[in-house]
């Protein structure tokens, strides 16, 4: 079994990637092996609503000079995917977004992630949280994934990075988080 989590991020070592790492800790040591990819930061296109993944139905997408269809492969091999962004105006980073309408796109027509598992989590300063939140879920719901729950909304707050650590409450929930996802990765796989 696989989790292939997603840096949303820019910021490499920040907030979001600290929480991503707290996650997959119990993820790991359930023997769950983890891969931690980074778009944050990196130039990815929009969907230009082309069609043509739905046509050939190759589950690749045809914009082919930036990371995604390299992540789609991962996406497709990994049992579980961890989604992690900062929460900018409100939502989830510009490259997150891209890259959950390109996959989205990609994958919803033929169903290739359906039955995975998915499990969000934000880093925010103050507000905006829930949207990014349920932005990263949609993409979940919409392609028929398992969402993992925890015991509080999957966001932890801080500003400057390293802050994240100092809510001992939200370090608390990425734990649950990732023994709940461990938990209902094996369930699924036994």
């Amino acid at each position: 079994m696989k989790v292939l989590a997603i840096n949303g991020s820019p910021r490499k070592g920040g907030n979001t990637e600290i929480l991503i790492k707290k996650a997959l800790a119990p993820i790991e040591a359930a023997g769950i092996e983890t891969e931690i990819v980074q778009i944050g930061g990196k130039v990815v296109r929009g969907c230009t609503a082309c069609g043509k993944c739905v046509e050939l139905k190759n589950n690749t997408c045809v914009i082919a000079n930036d990371p995604v269809n390299e992540i789609i492969a991962k996406i497709l091999q990994a049992d579980g995917i961890l989604l992690g962004s900062p929460t900018y105006f409100t939502d989830v980073t510009a490259e997150l977004k891209a890259l959950i309408d390109r996959v989205g796109y990609v994958c919803y027509r033929n169903g290739a992630l359906r039955h995975k598992v998915g499990a969000a989590v934000v880093a925010v300063r103050r507000g905006g949280a829930i949207h990014a939140f349920d932005t990263m879920n949609h993409f979940f719901q919409i392609n028929q994934m398992f969402i993992v729950g925890s015991s509080y909304w999957n966001m932890v707050y801080g500003l400057n990075p390293g802050d994240v650590e100092t809510d001992e409450e939200g370090l608390a929930n990425m734990n649950n988080l990732g023994e709940s996802m461990a938990y209902l990765l094996k369930k699924l796989n036994a």
